[in-house]
């Protein structure tokens, strides 16, 4: 097993703590002059993109439909909506696409500014306080991490009175909600809004998801994104499904046209991609579980079981210095937990890559053994 040995070498981490890192994952802008390279000459574990894509069927719908610049979209996204409900099951008067989950996750912090407060599982992704906070909505925690869900819970004053925001499979843990235990909450709580940013992630088979429930109850609010499963994040697509007198409320607070042409055409295509859903599937639990291996042979470094596309990594070093440390001598972006208070310098977050990337990571976390000792980070 390798470890950490007290040795010396030459490296740059001295000079790592000054430029504070930025706030979410895949920011290589930020990232590349730290490592002296380009943007595309990093590898990137930051950011929780699927590694396979984008599907040719992206693309592909991308390139038919380019002529299309020069026309306003529908603005119903009419054409979307019915591939969005057939794909997932709903009705599509029950789907409003958005300018990726980030703008939809703005219009639930307004909507949800009116109850006495809102819960949110903790720790959890920085985008949810931005939102709140544009609107002045009130919230409280509720943490997850190496503590039992239900009974936290159960912990939760007067919960008819407010909001509960889950994410599930939860970010960063990895953590899978049972959708038994999320429907008593949905019977309890004012309003449920599920974040299932990453459920396309797990086959039909480990699948949680609560769309299916979204008829039986107008308080539950489901938000998706098809940028991280389909490898589309800069061209920003999510959707949210909940009750039709909801969404007509947050089309009317929206600006027109939040999703571009080639966003729509993108997103009709690939739910149809079955072939690449599929190679996802098949991926994903031998790559996961092989970089969880690899990070384990690593001294110091504690990985948690994870149901998705990344894993939340216990570092014995600084989290913030030690990205810093690998993007000066290893051209390797990960991502800090800076971002999660609860978290801060404990800790890691790593996307599953494929394979040979993992190689890459392991050995530059095992030439820490060549450091002095961690006085330097």
């Amino acid at each position: 097993m390798p470890k950490l040995n007290p040795t010396t070498k030459n490296t740059k981490v001295l000079s790592v703590g000054l430029v504070s890192s930025p706030r979410h994952g895949g920011n290589r802008q930020w990232a590349a002059p730290i490592a002296g390279v380009s943007p595309r000459e990093m590898l990137d574990f930051s950011a929780n993109i699927n590694p396979l894509g984008p599907p040719p069927s992206a693309l592909a719908a991308i390139q038919a439909h380019l002529e299309e610049l020069r026309h306003y979209p529908d603005p119903d996204y009419r054409e979307l909506k019915l591939a969005l409900g057939d794909f997932y099951g709903v009705s599509p008067d029950r789907v409003l696409p958005g300018n990726g989950a980030a703008e939809l996750l703005t219009w639930i912090g307004r909507e949800l500014a009116h109850l006495e407060s809102t819960v949110i599982l903790r720790p959890a992704f920085g985008d949810y306080d931005r939102a709140f906070n544009a609107f002045y909505s009130k919230t409280e925690n509720l943490y997850i991490l190496n503590r039992d869900f239900r009974t936290e819970i159960s912990l939760v004053e007067n919960p008819q009175n407010k909001g509960l925001l889950l994410n599930n499979p939860h970010n960063p843990t990895g953590k899978l909600i049972p959708k038994t235990e999320i429907l008593d909450c949905i019977k309890k709580f004012n309003t449920v809004v599920i974040d299932e940013a990453f459920m396309d992630f797990l086959p039909p088979h480990q699948d949680q998801s609560c769309l299916d429930l979204v008829e039986l109850y107008p308080n539950l609010i489901i938000l998706r994104s098809l940028t991280k499963f389909y490898s589309l994040p800069g061209l920003r697509l999510g959707f949210v499904v909940a009750h039709p007198d909801r969404l007509e409320r947050w089309q009317n607070w929206r600006d027109p046209w939040s999703v571009n042409c080639l966003a729509v055409a993108a997103g009709i295509g690939v739910v149809k991609d079955k072939g690449f859903q599929a190679q996802t599937w098949a991926w994903l639990p031998e790559a996961r579980s092989d970089l969880y291996r690899k990070i384990s042979q690593v001294e110091g470094f504690e990985p948690l079981p994870s149901l998705s596309n990344f894993l939340l990594i216990k570092t014995p070093v600084p989290g913030s210095k030690l990205q810093k440390y690998l993007l000066q001598n290893h051209k390797i972006l990960i991502r800090d937990c800076l971002s999660f208070a609860e978290l801060g310098e404990k800790y890691i977050r790593l996307a599953v890559l494929r394979n040979a990337a993992h190689d890459v990571l392991f050995k530059a976390l095992v030439d820490l053994n060549t450091l002095s000792d961690y006085s330097l980070f």
